[in-house]
């Protein structure tokens, strides 16, 4: 019986790794000219093929970003700023490659939803732990106005929710902080 259970498990865990396969093979038949610098960009490097939890990996490396570039606000601003205009422009492309609406795969909103959360945030891991989970939460949850703008086309809906859910994470941050000073 124990076997029996192993099996399957290991026969999900197998399906579930092909089927992100499946999809960056789809994706990597367009790996020529402006096919490759999109699906690089929107998997954010190719953490968006990851058979796992794709986005909250991308989380953390957009968590990684923040946290080393905390001391330096005009560079802050300027990498996670053009992560931005790249993910409005890559995720709506990969969308069209992928044929399916919001793929997985696109991770870049993550990278930027939370770089707009961490903005002039304190690092300690009280904050880090609260933050991630919070953004991931607004995220997953779409409060208004991110289940409004989710389903406009392209880029723009892939991208607008996770800067949404990023915005409300450092709002909710900023008064946390200053009650609990």
């Amino acid at each position: 019986m124990k076997l029996n259970s192993n099996t399957n498990v290991s026969e999900k865990v197998t399906s579930e790794a092909n089927s992100a396969l499946r999809v960056c093979n789809r994706i990597s038949d367009v790996c020529i000219s402006n096919g490759f610098w999109v699906k690089l960009v929107s998997t954010f490097f190719y953490i968006g093929c990851l058979p796992r939890a794709p986005g909250s990996a991308a989380t953390v490396l957009g968590v990684m970003i923040a946290y080393g570039l905390r001391n330096h606000l005009v560079f802050y601003v300027s990498v996670f700023l053009v992560i931005t205009v790249l993910g409005f422009w890559a995720a709506g492309r990969m969308e069209k490659i992928v044929g399916e609406r919001d793929p997985s795969c696109v991770v870049i909103d993550e990278v930027t939803g939370i770089g707009i959360a961490f903005f002039m945030l304190p690092f300690s891991w009280s904050v880090v732990w609260t933050a991630f989970f919070l953004f991931r939460a607004f995220d997953m949850f779409k409060i208004y106005p991110a289940n409004k703008l989710e389903p406009l086309p392209g880029g723009s809906g892939i991208m607008l929710d996770d800067i949404v859910a990023g915005i409300y994470t450092n709002i909710t941050m900023q008064i946390a902080l200053r009650l609990v000073g």
